[in-house]
């Protein structure tokens, strides 16, 4: 059983040498433990540090494309590397890196497909108030989107079995966090949450640039999501409000009409119509969206099959040489 370790970093060089000492290198139940580094365009001297400390896989991104991109290339990289379970975990040594075996241990078991630390953001004193609000209210939203309790859906420290991460398409430009746990749910992959510890904050975050600007990016994603895993529900709830409406001022229009007043509210008809239109219309785009939906559900299981056989044979390959070399 192989197990590596990834870490995102952009611009860690200081934060690195107190991150990689402190990983696990033997743990219960785990063969082999390896490090993954993707250094995601850093301008510093990262990939050097890295390199410094023994840090035996280093892939490094010819521009810097942001975190979602860094982390789906680093799931990749550790596919091909042969890797059964993936660790994510943040370079500025946020989370204790001793939890790494507990997070891992329903994988062990066979009983999720996806583990997430939870930070138990509620109860950290060193999370300001309006971040402690916000991560409970991404986590409330994506719990409604997923049908998951994920009580800390913004954590970046999670475990992947090979499944899972086969199965796992970002698409988002921001982050991963929300976009891969409403994937999950829509893909019935079991989820499970492991309460980890954290160390104070070695930076401010680069992620929460500002309030106004995680929401609309959080919401954004979350909505985009799941409109992608469940179109019908969100058309169909649109043409319901819309239809609703247009019901509500026809009997506002028949009423003025049979008490004799019907000519000076023509216009509460004509916006009858056009709500009952577009409604009907609206939930037409939901079928047609429902049977793309099934469709794209199909290309994604003939990528799952088609990454599971060049992964397969990716390991295979870097195991035979690995023997050859040693």
């Amino acid at each position: 059983m192989k197990l590596i370790i990834q870490i995102p970093c952009y611009n860690e060089a200081q934060s690195l040498p107190i991150t990689i000492p402190g990983l696990p290198r033997q743990i219960p139940g785990i063969d082999d433990i390896d490090i993954l580094v993707i250094d995601d365009g850093s301008e510093d001297d990262t990939t050097a540090v890295a390199t410094s400390l023994g840090v035996p896989h280093i892939l490094r991104m010819p521009q810097h494309v942001g975190l979602a991109a860094s982390f789906v290339a680093g799931l990749e990289a550790c596919l091909k590397l042969g890797a059964d379970i993936i660790v994510n975990t943040d370079a500025d040594n946020q989370y204790h890196p001793d939890d790494i075996q507990a997070l891992i241990q329903p994988i062990l078991n066979g009983e999720a497909h996806i583990v997430v630390g939870d930070r138990q953001v509620a109860s950290l004193e060193h999370f300001p108030p309006w971040k402690r609000a916000l991560q409970r209210m991404g986590s409330w939203l994506v719990a409604q989107a997923s049908g998951m309790n994920v009580p800390d859906a913004t954590s970046g420290f999670r475990a992947f079995s090979r499944e899972a991460a086969l199965r796992t398409v970002v698409l988002s430009e921001y982050t991963y966090t929300l976009e891969t746990l409403i994937q999950a749910g829509a893909k019935r992959m079991v989820v499970r949450n492991v309460p980890v510890r954290t160390h104070p904050q070695l930076r401010p975050s680069r992620l929460v640039r500002s309030i106004p600007d995680y929401l609309a990016q959080s919401v954004r994603t979350i909505f985009r999501v799941y409109a992608m895993y469940r179109p019908l529900r969100v058309f169909t709830a649109f043409s319901l409000l819309m239809i609703l409406g247009g019901f509500a001022l026809g009997i506002r229009f028949l009423y003025f009409f049979f008490i004799g007043q019907g000519s000076g509210h023509i216009q509460s008809l004509i916006l009858t119509a056009v709500l009952l239109i577009v409604g009907f219309q609206t939930f037409l785009i939901g079928l047609v969206a429902d049977l793309i939906g099934v469709n794209r559900q199909l290309m994604e299981e003939m990528l799952f099959r088609i990454r599971k056989r060049d992964f397969q044979r990716s390991a295979n390959t870097h195991h035979t040489q690995t023997n050859e070399h040693v």
